[in-house]
């Protein structure tokens, strides 16, 4: 038999074996054409599901199409299926799983820090617009991405952490309720009228801030002897939105305060030093040296 002739019956062998799979590959086809369908309406109603959970929309895309793949990966099966290729089917699933294990191990930092924002995303305690401080950091979320964290402080520097770390770490979400205290640090002279002290304080937080209603709503403590003065410590709970309002609150109780202490004559003594010689100093003039 020539070369020719062996072409040819392999060529019609081909063609008798497309012949009698034809309508198992339309089947397959159809399949497949009906799983992608079925996958864009699966990844849409997952999103719309989870809309509600899950506060960023590039998280709501990945689980949607994490779902879209699941279903194209089971059409494809029973695509094989059809086609009476089990085996390949074996192959393929064995060679994902050896695939996975590999990728796994070289990408794990990645998936981890993935994971972690996915799972950032599902929990209510946290949300883009709270003002938290975590890992050293404080400041406004504004977005929880797939692989990391970013929230920008009052100062406007923009900070970006890895989700993982943020699962790793304790975190202060100031956002939670919405009120803040505010702390204010000073000291008076010694020979102040400390009662006096403490009511010209409270007197200028409960004149000055409209959501305090009395002088009670204001604690006031003396908390030491120091070097120059008694000092004391004076705070309130203010409804804040987030740090930087803290700041500015904080900054007008400052002025308030030392602006009420002025007129009654309040003294905030600077810090002294009292140097004591045990021998009195000898002053001598010191001839001038002709030139």
């Amino acid at each position: 038999m020539t070369t020719t002739e062996l072409i040819l019956d392999q060529l019609e062998s081909w063609y008798e074996t497309l012949i009698t799979n034809l309508p198992s590959m339309a089947v397959a086809l159809i399949v497949l054409i009906v799983t992608y369908f079925i996958s864009k309406w699966v990844s849409r109603g997952v999103q719309k599901l989870i809309q509600h959970k899950v506060n960023q929309v590039s998280v709501r895309k990945l689980i949607g199409k994490v779902a879209a793949a699941v279903v194209i990966v089971g059409g494809l099966f029973i695509a094989l299926n059809v086609l009476d290729l089990n085996e390949t089917v074996q192959a393929i699933i064995a060679g994902a799983g050896v695939s996975g294990l590999v990728i796994g191990l070289a990408l794990q930092g990645t998936l981890s820090n993935t994971l972690s924002g996915v799972h950032l995303s599902f929990r209510k305690m946290v949300s883009v617009g709270d003002w938290v401080e975590t890992n050293g950091y404080e400041g406004e979320i504004i977005s929880i991405d797939l692989n990391k964290f970013i929230m920008r402080e009052a100062d406007n520097n923009t900070v970006i952490i890895p989700n993982k770390l943020i699962m790793e770490n304790p975190m202060k979400n100031y956002g939670l309720t919405k009120t803040m205290r505010v702390i204010v640090h000073c000291g008076v002279g010694y020979e102040s009228d400390l009662d006096h002290v403490r009511e010209v304080a409270k007197q200028a937080i409960l004149d000055n801030f409209d959501q305090i209603k009395s002088k009670d709503d204001v604690e006031f403590y003396y908390r030491e002897f120091g070097d120059s003065s008694i000092n004391f410590m004076l705070r309130f709970y203010y409804d804040i939105e987030n740090g930087l309002q803290k700041l500015i609150n904080t900054s007008e109780a400052i002025i308030v305060i030392k602006k009420a202490f002025d007129r009654e004559g309040i003294n905030i003594p600077f810090p002294i030093r009292t140097l004591q010689f045990d021998n009195q100093l000898q002053m001598q003039n010191v001839p001038e040296q002709q030139s």
